[in-house]
């Protein structure tokens, strides 16, 4: 097995990175052939190392740049072998899964990738076990160990664990270089680009945070999704206006997160470009913050009934159906369930208990939920949503959602808006901070396409949304469906969960949306499919 010596890593490294531009600076590949294929977006990155972040501008770096042991194949759902060399097994108990990983595997750097990498990336999660990061994934994996160079066996708190493999393909999943990363905190992308630490279809060649970032095609990947390119070049703008304008005038090839509805709409009439869509599954939501929502836990008034009240009251006079077409011109649907349609255990629970039953709003229904609790009105909200993470659009969205809380008197909102760095870090409630945001806008983009991917990042002790949430029936109930083989039986399981959810109510589901992308028309293999992510390898420029 590998040491983690930092200093050996670095020597060995030093060949392989003499022609490398320096992290901070822009590094134009194979521009003057016009060979690069150039894509924009407004998604932000948190993180290049997988341990500390959880988001979908993130991960659209990572997927490029890491292997992983399984993934999901272009146009299916269905997981393939990445870097694994088999499909795994259970013993006999179903505690134990063991895969076997491919042999002769290498980083660009020349080091070996073996097990212990393996094992080293999903232990470095749960220790580190950052508040933007994906350890919550990784609830169920009590241990994993490393045997021999090809061999790691994951022990499993959930016998038979249908979501394990998923888990494996999701953003706990990248295989790192245990001679470049840290074991114990997070490594700066400066290091990972220096140290070429890449074992995916591209190796990041350069990297200036939320501005630029360069990829070339590496050689030594032999995983599922081999680059058909030689060179990628991400641009990142401020803004949606600047994003279409650019793919219009041909100074971009591919736009891809977020373009606003009226932009798409626009550019479908365009014949210079092509706008691609892909399925569903993306989420946008408000949430909660039990710590210091109204009446919450650290308030002085601190009311668990009350706070309830708010949350219900809240849920009673949202109008999907205006934001859908009012905003979003049907780009996003309308949300009433916690799984979304399409997925197994979807249930259409909070239409039919919050509002008129039917989808519209209800604010004499939301007057007596307030009044039934001894909550006085109007009930001062602070409401805080982000405009350059979940596009322009979100600024309409949330003057339309305070304009329905407002109508009837009931709540009296102050909006705010934050930009996506410092907001990710504030919104989060850890052991040193009850958070800054009483109720705040989220999205989610799943992982892999399993109803689990829409509860245990949400509602599981640990989850990602960090909002001071905690309920034993849902999280045991969450840890069962995870290992109930019976799809009958798991539908059951999910269809209770959403119940209960639906009573507690820490998140409110409000639309789902597809995914969209515009090219050039000598663009090809721009495939947003089940997998919900872009992944750059497919793409051929003419």
């Amino acid at each position: 097995m590998k040491n983690h010596r930092k200093f050996l890593a670095a020597v060995a490294s030093i060949a392989a990175i003499a022609s490398l531009t320096a992290c901070g600076g822009v590094k134009d590949v194979n521009t003057a052939s016009g060979s690069a294929i150039t894509i924009g977006t407004t998604d932000k990155i948190t993180s290049v190392d997988p341990a500390g972040s959880y988001d979908n501008g993130s991960y659209a770096v990572q997927i490029q740049i890491f292997p992983f042991l399984y993934a999901q194949d272009y146009n299916t759902s269905e997981l393939s072998p990445d870097i694994a060399a088999d499909d795994g097994t259970w013993n006999d108990d179903g505690t134990e899964f063991t895969v076997k990983i491919k042999e002769g595997l290498k980083f660009a750097n020349g080091h070996d990738l073996t097990a212990s990498d393996v094992k080293f990336s999903y232990d470095r999660i749960k220790t580190i076990n950052d508040a933007n990061g994906p350890s919550s994934l990784l609830a169920n994996v009590e241990s994993v160990e490393a045997p021999d160079d090809t061999t790691v066996v994951f022990k499993d708190s959930v016998p038979f664990d249908v979501t394990l493999k998923q888990v494996m393909s999701s953003p706990a999943g990248p295989i790192v270089d245990e001679e470049v990363f840290d074991a114990d905190k997070l490594t700066d992308a400066d290091t990972i680009v220096k140290g070429n630490a890449f074992a995916g279809p591209y190796k990041l060649t350069a990297f200036k945070m939320n501005e630029t970032a360069s990829y070339e095609k590496n050689d030594s990947y032999k995983g599922l999704t081999p680059a058909k390119n030689d060179a990628i070049q991400v641009k990142y703008f401020a803004d949606a206006s600047n994003l279409k304008l650019n793919v219009q005038q041909g100074q971009i090839d591919v736009a891809f997160r977020s373009l606003t509805p009226t932009d798409i709409e626009d550019l479908s009439k365009d014949s210079k470009v092509k706008v691609v869509k892909g399925p569903g599954g993306e989420e946008r939501f408000l949430t909660f913050n039990f710590k210091i929502q109204p009446y919450g836990e650290s308030q002085s008034d601190a009311d668990a009934n009350k706070a309830k009240a708010v949350r219900q009251a809240v849920a009673n006079l949202i109008d999907r159906d205006e934001l859908s077409k009012k905003v979003y011109k049907g780009t996003y649907t309308p949300m009433y369930s916690f799984i979304p349609d399409g997925l197994s255990g979807h249930d259409d629970t909070l239409k039919a208990t919050y509002g008129d039953g039917e989808g519209k709003p209800d604010a004499a229904k939301a007057k007596k939920v307030l009044e039934d609790a001894g909550v006085s009105t109007p009930v001062d909200l602070k409401l805080q949503y982000n405009g350059d993470h979940y596009g322009s659009s979100s600024a309409d969205e949330y003057a339309a959602i305070k304009s329905q809380l407002e109508a009837d008197g009931l709540f009296k909102v102050d909006l705010q808006q934050t930009e996506w760095t410092q907001y990710n870090k504030e919104r989060v409630v850890t052991e040193d901070s009850d958070g800054s945001y009483p109720v705040y806008q989220l999205g989610w983009f799943p992982d892999y396409s399993d109803p689990d991917n829409y509860l245990s990042p949400f509602f599981r002790d640990g989850n990602f949304v960090n909002n001071g949430y905690s309920n034993k029936e849902v999280n045991d109930l969450i840890v069962k469906q995870a290992g109930e083989k019976d799809a009958t039986k798991r539908e059951e399981i999910l269809k209770q969960v959403q119940a209960l959810e639906t009573e507690d109510l820490s998140t409110i589901p409000l639309l789902q949306g597809a995914q969209v992308a515009v090219t050039g028309t000598n663009i090809k293999g721009v495939v947003l499919d089940a997998s919900f992510r872009f992944r750059y390898a497919s793409v051929t420029k003419s």
